[in-house]
């Protein structure tokens, strides 16, 4: 299962224009040059500026998996940030934001329905607003269960309101996530 803030983020990669680096040397370099320093990239990966610097010289080339995993994100997260901006900036303005979700949908409606939460699997174009408002609040540090929070606003709005059409008192629950992710 991956969250919705990893969601995002992948969604936004999908748009560079060159790959980011692969080997672990390559990677270490690109990211000893982002941070200026052995020490900082160390720091931030939780290993020993020795390390670093061991990787940077091709004298190891094959990081354990927790550490390739992190370095792998380092990268990617600063990989292209111009081109990762005007992703971000294209679906909070003009494009939206669509998320595919396989989740348990429960909701509080109006008596004699069935509230009882089921598992659905959708695919919902969220207007540019819930875009913006997803990446905001990734900016800022938000949790994933305020993402979720927004995703499932956008969901309820559009998916089973029908942009305000039908079901009018109806609040949306987006628990059991078991799967999400988004496209630009």
């Amino acid at each position: 299962m991956n969250t919705v803030g990893e969601g995002l983020d992948e969604a936004v990669q999908r748009a560079f224009t060159r790959p980011a680096p692969k080997s672990a040397g390559a990677q270490m370099r690109y990211l000893v040059k982002q941070l200026k320093g052995t020490r900082a990239a160390a720091e931030l990966l939780g290993i020993t500026q020795r390390t670093v610097e061991r990787y940077v010289r091709n004298q190891l080339k094959k990081p354990r998996p927790d550490l390739a995993a992190r370095l792998d994100r380092e990268v990617k997260r600063r990989w292209q940030p111009q081109i990762q901006a005007k992703a971000r900036k294209a679906a909070a303005t003009t494009g939206g934001i669509v998320i595919d979700t396989r989740a348990r949908f429960g909701y509080t409606a109006a008596p004699g329905s069935t509230d009882d939460a089921r598992l659905r699997h959708l695919t919902v174009a969220l207007p540019p607003t819930y875009a913006a408002r997803l990446f905001e609040l990734r900016e800022q540090g938000g949790s994933d269960r305020q993402l979720q929070e927004v995703a499932a606003e956008g969901l309820q709005e559009i998916y089973f309101k029908d942009g305000g059409r039908r079901a009018q008192g109806l609040l949306v629950e987006y628990t059991d996530l078991e799967h999400v992710a988004f496209d630009l």
